[in-house]
């Protein structure tokens, strides 16, 4: 009896085969749309001075910043080769030799410092506060993220490490890179999880489902926990720093599970290892996401510290002032009742 869960046969990457609309991107919608009603409950529940018509002109701003650091940060960090490089135009072109490809290779890191640095330049054009923007966006991406994780289950990629404990998951042959069999861990493992690899070169072995436990840490428990907060935070801009000091550790530890990625590997091994990066990550050794991880865990602390000093840091829970838009159209009304008062004086 196998010790392990068969990635299911029937999920496939694309909804409909042959037809061009894959799960990933249908993700994205679903996480933009969970942002969008939770942005839109706390601006409800704090009545906070803000229109439709701005709301949806915010998130436009944050969902265009998101997707270009998005995308920029996976070709000039994660991409090794100089196929972007050398062809620059392909970055943002969803076509690849007459085929339907999207945006394949997003880089969360990236979209989180360029959805904040969009919500930062809305808010200074429209001269709202910003901190009060990002704290709002702060309770409301988490959830969202989930769906993008669970999409990348779907397409079977940013797999774990291979293990034999209960969770594994054994993943298409396609989407995997298959491992040695001459290999002593190899062989272990495969005995331990009842995988015969008799007369073969090359298996295929389970892997922590790393996806789903970053959907369920960075999403759903990070939700909860800042969820909790935006009523009782200490000062504006504080949800923010608990997003990404928050987002940073639970990402930092997840990417023990994961599988670094194989044109890259570790960005920095204090102590260097001879182990295998699909089967041991050991304590001393860093991914490229661990770094950025890192950098978001300072960048949130050292904003912490910043945004409780700033002047006008008292939180505002629920506004007295409704929005200006909606001021304006109620005095017009009064003034075109006035005029018709008049002319019926006059009549």
């Amino acid at each position: 009896m196998p010790l392990f869960i068969t990635f299911p046969s029937w999920l496939t990457p694309e909804i409909f085969p042959g037809f061009p609309v894959r799960w990933y991107s249908l993700m994205y919608i679903f996480a933009f749309v969970t942002a969008f009603i939770l942005y839109r409950i706390q601006i409800k529940e704090r009545r906070f001075p803000m229109s439709e018509d701005t709301l949806s002109s915010l998130f436009c701003w944050g969902v265009f910043g998101l997707l270009i650091g998005a995308r920029l940060f996976h070709t000039l960090i994660y991409e090794t080769s100089d196929f972007y490089r050398r062809q620059p135009w392909l970055i943002f072109w969803p076509f690849y030799q007459g085929r339907f490809t999207g945006l394949q290779g997003m880089s969360y890191h990236g979209g989180a410092f360029m959805g904040l640095l969009s919500v930062v330049i809305f808010a200074k054009l429209k001269k709202l506060n910003f901190r009060e923007l990002g704290d709002m966006f702060a309770a409301a991406i988490p959830l969202g993220f989930t769906f993008g994780r669970i999409g990348n289950f779907i397409n079977a990629e940013l797999y774990g490490r291979v293990t034999a404990g209960p969770f594994g998951v054994l993943f298409p042959k396609e989407t995997t890179a298959p491992l040695p069999t001459s290999e002593n861990w190899v062989q272990e493992v495969a005995a331990k999880t009842n995988i015969s690899i008799a007369g073969l070169r090359e298996v295929n072995l389970p892997r922590h489902p790393s996806q789903l436990y970053e959907a369920f840490f960075e999403g759903i428990v990070l939700w909860a926990i800042i969820w909790f907060f935006r009523s009782r935070k200490p000062f504006k801009g504080f949800l923010i720093g608990l997003y990404f000091l928050g987002y940073g550790f639970f990402r930092f530890i997840i990417e023990y599970f994961r599988e670094p990625d194989a044109n890259i590997g570790y960005r920095f091994e204090i102590v260097k290892t001879t182990l295998p990066t699909a089967y041991a990550h050991p304590l001393l050794s860093f991914s490229t996401g661990q770094v950025l991880c890192f950098l978001m865990m300072v960048f949130g602390g050292i904003w912490l510290i910043i945004a409780s000093r700033m002047p006008d840091s008292k939180t505002v829970y629920v506004y007295d002032v409704i929005d200006e838009e909606q001021v304006k159209t109620e005095e017009a009304a009064k003034e075109r009742n006035q005029r018709r008062k008049l002319r019926k004086k006059l009549r």
